[in-house]
């Protein structure tokens, strides 16, 4: 298997699990880096999180920070030279991500189909399936945050009016603290996008869409219901099935 393969050569190449890390960092293939984090965080450094691995500007930082409880690399180089090449095991866990994403992409571009379907006269735009979030500030040119993604945008087939923007997220198995995350930055891109909204007099609204059994784990539903109550008539969480019933035209153009 590459990434195994490509593992190893930089394994006995790296002086310390910190240079190994960092040459991870430097692969230039962002797949093959991402595998490749996977691989270290089970080997080397079960502490970290792979998203956390996976944020290349910040290698340093995260070598710095968790760097004692890093397992040293000699005690990592036999463990790996223990284990079959292939390593079955390793390769069924690195399987298990293959797909990962693909849901989400499926999510949009499903979403996409429908309201240009539902409403021919708007516009909708954003990564239909992979590409660049739109930025807030892309829209909005004196948006406060630099930094606020977005799945969708909403607007009339000129671009000029925005009538809502929003996130949509394929939640496969969430729940606990991952749940909180996910709620949380939802209510925190919702404040932040009308705390702009109303003070310049606009009415662009904000739309969750979101889907998958994850929905159905602990309170997230309710969490995001209490998000929705905090903003009446300027958020809608919604699941495809609920396009029909839950955003009609009036709602979104606000006549």
């Amino acid at each position: 298997m590459p990434v195994l393969e490509t593992f190893s050569k930089l394994l006995k190449r790296s002086e310390s699990s910190t240079a190994l890390f960092m040459n991870i960092a430097s692969t230039p293939n962002s797949w093959m880096r991402i595998q490749l984090c996977r691989v270290f965080r089970k080997y080397v450094s079960p502490e970290t999180s792979v998203e956390m691995l996976k944020q290349k500007s910040k290698a340093k930082q995260i070598c710095i920070e968790f760097g004692e409880g890093v397992r040293a690399i000699q005690t990592v180089q036999e463990r790996f030279d223990s284990r079959p090449m292939p390593d079955e095991a390793l390769c069924a866990v690195l399987w298990e991500y293959k797909d990962r994403g693909k849901k989400g992409y499926d999510l949009t571009e499903k979403f996409f189909n429908m309201i240009q379907g539902k409403f021919p006269d708007l516009y909708i735009w954003g990564p239909k399936r992979a590409g660049s979030d739109v930025q807030a500030k892309e829209i909005w040119n004196d948006f406060p945050n630099d930094s606020r993604p977005l799945d969708f945008v909403i607007s009339s087939n000129d671009k000029k009016v925005i009538y809502a923007v929003g996130l949509a997220r394929y939640d496969g198995d969430r729940g606990g603290a991952q749940e909180d995350d996910r709620t949380g930055g939802y209510k925190n891109c919702a404040d932040e996008i009308l705390s702009y909204v109303h003070s310049h007099g606009l009415k662009t609204k904000v739309i969750f869409l979101n889907d998958g059994p994850g929905l159905l784990l602990g309170s997230m539903w309710e969490d995001y219901s209490r998000i929705e109550e905090r903003y009446p008539d300027e958020v809608k969480v919604i699941t495809l099935r609920m396009i029909d019933e839950r955003l009609p035209k009036e709602w979104l153009t606000g006549d």
